[in-house]
Formats: C-alpha cells, structure tokens, sequence
C-alpha cells in the first residue's frame, strides 16, 4: 500500500507539472508576435525531439513496417494537435482553449463507459460548453472556436496513437521518433512564419523554455507521479488543467472570464472527473485506454 504522504507528493508533482504546461502555454502567446502560432509550434517540437532524442537514444533497427507507420502516425498527429492548439490560442484565452480542448478525450472517455451515467457526464459536459457561449459568445472568435475543437480531436486521436507506439517500441522510444516526425512536418510551416525571426538568439531561448515548460518538465513529473498514484487518481488530477490554464491566463496574460465562463470550464472539469471515475470501475481495477490518455495530457497538451 502506497502511503498517504507519497501519493500527497505525488499529487503535488501532478500540480506542478500542470502549472508548468500553462506557463509554457503563456510564454508562447507572449511570442506569437514575432514568430507566429506555427513558429512556436516548429520551435517547441523541434526542441522537445532534440531533448527526446539526447534521452532515449532510440533504436532505429529491429522494427517492422507496421511500427514505421504508426511511428509516423502518430508524429502527424503531435503535429497536428500542437498546430491546432496554439492557432486556437492566438483567437481564443488560454482557459477556453483548453476547456475545448479537454472534450477530446473527455468524450473518448464517456464512448468507452458504459451505463447511464456516462449520459449524465456528456450532459454536463454540453452544459459546460453552452455556458462557455452564453458567458461570451461575442468574444469567442469562430474560427478559434474550430480550430480548438480541431486539437480536441487530435487529442483523441493522439491517446489511441500513443497507446499503440507504447505497445509497439520501448521506453520513450516511440515518443522521441514520432516527436521528431512531428518537427520535420512542422519545420517547413514554422519557417514560412516565423521567419528571419528564427534567427535571433533571445527568441530561440524562449523557444527552448517552452517546450521545456510545456513538455520536458510535466512529463518527467508525471512519470515520477504514476509510479505513486492510481491511474484513476492521476486522470482525475490531469483533469483540472482548465482551471489551471484560465489561473495562467489571468495572471500571466491578463486574461479575463465571465462568471458564466468561469461555471462552463468548471461543468466540463466535473463531467471529466466524473467520466474517468466511471471508465475505471468499468475496467475494474484495469488499465484503461481513456486513462492512458491521461498520462499523455502533459505532453500535448498547452
């Protein structure tokens, strides 16, 4: 039996990484004047494989073909989230993108329960959304709004593809080759953008810090908390990112909400603890891919 010291801890670690991913998310914000969304999305996986890639050593022989592909599956797939995620933020504050963002796997969650009650949490979940509109309709920019719901997806997508790497190559090697897939994919768009901006050193250091910020540090974190924490635990922590990314948002950005803002990320954190607690007494005990999920929240996620 795990102490109620360690898993104190542990939780602690959870919260840390979190507040990390949203500074991170910040410090990209704070540059997309100078390098654009895709700039900073270029700079952050570029910087994670390299890190990646120094840490794993990946083996690259020994593999077949169906692990290739899966490989570059899901390195489209962390391109495609990131690129999403951070097109959204430059329309959207950092609190709502990331409410949105959440619905992807908490709806992969709520497809994989069963009974009722996953009914309950879709629910409360809609009634997030709506309040989130309510609270701010005219503030919300459309085509932010579609590209958060875009990395919403992605993020799903992202949960199956890293379940079926994990499975297939070993330690963090699937992950620093498929990062290294998503940097390659990302170049070409990041240089469009940012430009001869990629070219100063200072920008270059933020760039570093974010994907330090955003990915390096929350993983590392992360991976100390689950060898504490149940799975269930875990998702359950992981699911207060909205409120984490608004607090970010605030005070980091000067990013204001409504109240009715404030009820909708408040709904969809509660529809999300609520579908994670019924995926695992479904799974009874174990592993489930809706929680997965959970432990791939800090690498993608803001």
């Amino acid at each position: 039996m795990i102490a109620r010291g360690g898993q104190g801890s542990a939780a602690s670690l959870v919260l840390v990484g979190l507040a990390c991913q949203e500074v991170g998310a910040s410090f990209a914000v704070m540059l997309f004047p100078q390098t654009g969304p895709l700039g900073i999305v270029m700079l952050r996986l570029l910087f994670s494989a390299v890190l990646l890639l120094l840490i794993a050593r990946p083996r690259l022989r020994g593999h077949h073909a169906a692990a290739w592909r899966s490989v570059v599956g899901f390195g489209v797939v962390l391109a495609s989230m990131n690129g999403l995620f951070y097109l959204a933020l430059e329309r959207l504050p950092l609190g709502v993108t990331v409410t949105i963002e959440v619905l992807g796997p908490l709806t992969l969650s709520i497809l994989t329960s069963a009974g009722l009650a996953r009914w309950l949490w879709a629910g409360l979940a809609l009634a997030g959304v709506v309040a989130l509109g309510a609270g701010g309709w005219d503030r919300l920019d459309a085509l932010g709004v579609v590209f958060a719901l875009g990395a919403a997806v992605s993020w799903a997508l992202y949960i199956l593809a890293s379940a079926r790497v994990g499975r297939e190559f070993p330690r963090l090697d699937g992950l620093a080759l498929a990062m290294t897939v998503g940097a390659v994919i990302a170049l070409p768009f990041g240089v469009w953008q940012a430009g001869s901006a990629l070219l100063r050193i200072d920008l270059l250091a933020v760039g570093a810090a974010v994907a330090l910020l955003s990915s390096t540090i929350p993983y590392a974190l992360e991976l100390i908390a689950l060898r504490r924490l149940p799975a269930s635990a875990f998702a359950i922590l992981m699911s207060l990112g909205p409120a984490t990314a608004s607090i970010a948002g605030f005070l980091l950005l000067g990013q204001h909400l409504s109240w009715l803002e404030l009820v909708g990320i408040g709904l969809v954190i509660a529809a999300s603890i609520g579908a994670v607690r019924a995926a695992t007494r479904r799974a009874a005990g174990a592993r489930h891919p809706g929680l997965d999920a959970a432990a791939a929240l800090g690498e993608p996620l803001g």
